[in-house]
């Protein structure tokens, strides 16, 4: 709010005549500080507090040790081998056998790793898209899409996924595979080291490639 102070007041001049007054101009900034401080409340009490986001975590059914159906089937399996570069990714299929497996190469784009987890498990992922829709049309509630989706990703014949590394693996590709099987529905995975084996066949598959160290 503006405030108007008078300066020194004029005497008279050569004629007898009064001189005009001069002001000067003050901005009072109390009024602003106090609508301030109401925009300030008015947004920290409506604004909605971000949640905390876990990773969701499937834990295996608890069976008898002794049952065989505990053996993972070596058909649903797909393996990821990534390596000490970047560009050093490579997958398999089933159990590996150094005289007869053949390392694949793939990348982290939407026609590589995604594209083909996303063909093996394209059965579940059905289900879950026909949950989806269910859920969306008020079919089931929440909850039920919930325990549902766990029972489809996490059944016998879902496909799963072994992420193999070694110690000189970068952290930013076992964050890729992750986030891609995420994408794909992929639930049943585990990470482990890379068997010898396993990774003399990418030391020579790179080689075969002629893949920058980068």
């Amino acid at each position: 709010m503006a405030e108007i102070v008078e300066g020194g007041g004029g005497g008279g001049g050569k004629h007898g005549k009064k001189k005009a007054k001069k002001g000067s101009a003050r901005i009072d900034m109390t009024p602003m500080v106090d609508l301030a401080f109401l925009l300030l409340t008015f947004f920290v009490l409506a604004a909605t507090l971000a949640k905390p986001k876990a990773m969701e975590i499937i834990y295996p059914k608890e069976v008898d040790k002794q049952d065989d159906k505990t053996k993972l089937d070596d058909a649903l399996a797909t393996t990821l081998l990534l390596g000490e570069h970047e560009n050093e990714v490579f997958y398999y299929f089933g159990a590996f056998k150094p005289d007869t497996t053949q390392l694949m190469i793939t990348d982290f784009s939407t026609e590589g790793f995604r594209k083909i987890m996303l063909d093996k498990n394209s059965a579940v992922n059905d289900q879950v898209n026909q949950l989806k829709s269910k859920l969306e049309t008020k079919e089931i509630d929440e909850a039920t899409y919930q325990e549902a989706y766990k029972q489809v990703v996490g059944s016998e014949k879902a496909p799963f996924c072994v992420i193999k590394t070694i110690e000189t693996t970068k952290f930013k590709n076992v964050i890729n595979a992750m986030d891609e099987l995420n994408i794909c529905n992929v639930r049943k995975r585990a990470i482990q080291d890379m068997a010898e084996s396993e990774a003399i066949a990418v030391r020579q598959k790179s080689s075969e490639l002629g893949l920058k160290k980068n």
